[in-house]
């Protein structure tokens, strides 16, 4: 059975993605732990590769109207995609148990996304700080500073699904000033694919996606991302942006305080035990 509000859910989230390119794991993801019962780590694989298909969509949209940088996708993921394959290794090599992979799933979750939302709030602060500053930078520091970029975005999306939509459109506009920010968001949606995609596939190898669920996520979302990437520059984008960092922070406060209850429970059952 297609459970209406899974699809709802995709829908939604896949209107957010392509309207402002943030969205994708730091609602999903939460989503899915919260609402739905998953297991963090089977809501971050199967969102990994939800996340590809959606943004595969968007990428295709923002290509056809020449709204991607390609020298700053290709730099991106030049540090994301062995960033990813690298933290995967360590992920299959720690050979965690099903507790202690929660727990690090949840704690980088909540960190990414208050870096998400912190960003997402101060991202007009921090471009009429250092834009200008960032205008005098040479070619080749902006090219390494990218590259650099990718590789933590790399690290956090391998573990939480998280951080390359805010975080990632921040750091594009202050080391890239002069681009335009549906360009901004095209380039970040297009270098967000091969990431997601490399990360959902090793999670895939680890078992945690779940791909009937994936599938019902897709149908709502591959329309929401098509409708909100042509509708992009009709939003206004400070209370989108405002609205989705409170979001974001409630959430992360859920998942903590859950993830500290969680903890002192196990403290004082071991406690007992002594």
């Amino acid at each position: 059975m297609i459970d209406p509000l899974y699809v709802a859910s995709g829908f939604g989230v896949g209107l957010l993605v392509g309207m402002t390119g943030v969205g994708g794991g730091s609602l999903m993801t939460p989503l899915l732990i919260l609402l739905f019962g998953v297991h963090p780590s089977t809501a971050v694989g199967t969102d990994l590769l939800y996340a590809a298909a959606t943004k595969t969509g968007g990428s295709v949209v923002h290509g056809w109207s020449r709204s991607v940088h390609w020298p700053a996708v290709l730099r991106l993921a030049c540090g994301s995609l062995p960033a990813s394959a690298l933290t995967l290794l360590v992920l299959w090599q720690l050979d965690l148990r099903s507790d202690a992979e929660r727990s690090l799933v949840n704690l980088v979750l909540c960190f990414a996304l208050l870096l998400t939302a912190t960003s997402l709030i101060f991202r007009k602060a921090i471009m009429e700080r250092y834009r200008r500053k960032r205008e005098r930078v040479d070619e080749r520091t902006t090219a390494i500073a990218t590259v650099v970029t990718g590789i933590v975005l790399g690290v956090l999306v391998s573990i939480s699904s998280v951080g390359a939509g805010a975080v990632g459109v921040t750091v594009l506009l202050l080391l890239y000033p002069r681009l335009p920010m549906a360009t901004i968001v095209g380039s970040d949606i297009a270098h967000a694919v091969p990431l997601t995609l490399v990360a959902g596939i090793g999670h895939w190898a680890l078992g945690d996606v779940d791909w009937g669920l994936m599938g019902v996520l897709l149908l709502g979302s591959l329309p929401g991302i098509i409708v909100g990437s042509f509708s992009a520059t009709r939003v206004p984008e400070t209370v989108l942006r405002l609205t989705l960092a409170s979001v974001l922070f409630v959430v992360a406060s859920k998942i903590m305080f859950a993830e500290l209850n969680l903890s002192s429970a196990f403290v004082t059952a071991l406690a007992w035990t002594h």
